[in-house]
């Protein structure tokens, strides 16, 4: 008699855990909805900043903070980590208060984002209902532009490939 009881339980188990397996299983095949989107930010490729000032704005940055100024503008470099041989920059620069480059945007900050792959990064914003501006290219590489929820407008910037 104790053999029928537990020979129950055992396929109970065996049912219910080959349920679960299969459960977890279909579930793992659809991306969880806390997955970061296919196409993801590098790191930042610039922060500029809206000055009434720039010439003597940029002045207290390089007497004070020691910026590499030139100009409005400095340039940061970088190694590529698990790449020391491939070098980034990181700019930073002032514009006049009443720049466009802003766009319509009032914050008096802009940040530049670094991404692998401009092209997927449009495609994927674009499936998600986000306005995407004009893409450029210039001698750095490609840039877009977006606005955020809150009217920030951002960079985006694939580096030319060397």
């Amino acid at each position: 008699m104790r053999t029928k009881p537990f020979s129950i339980s055992i396929a109970i188990l065996l049912v219910t855990g080959g349920y679960l397996a299969g459960r977890a299983q279909s579930q793992s095949n659809q991306p969880a909805k806390n997955d970061p989107p296919a196409e993801q930010v590098t790191g930042i490729g610039g922060v500029f900043l809206k000055a009434h000032d720039p010439k003597k704005l940029a002045a207290w940055y390089r007497d004070n903070l020691g910026f590499p100024m030139k100009g409005a503008m400095a340039k940061f470099l970088w190694s590529e980590r698990g790449k020391p041989e491939q070098q980034g920059q990181t700019v930073w620069s002032l514009f006049p208060t009443n720049t466009t480059y802003f766009g319509a945007s009032l914050s008096p900050v802009m940040i530049n984002y670094r991404v692998t792959n401009l092209d997927r990064m449009i495609e994927q914003l674009r499936s998600k209902g986000v306005a995407v501006e004009k893409t450029e290219d210039s001698d750095y590489g490609r840039f877009t532009w977006v606005t955020d929820p809150e009217g920030n407008r951002l960079e985006l910037w694939e580096p030319k490939a060397k």
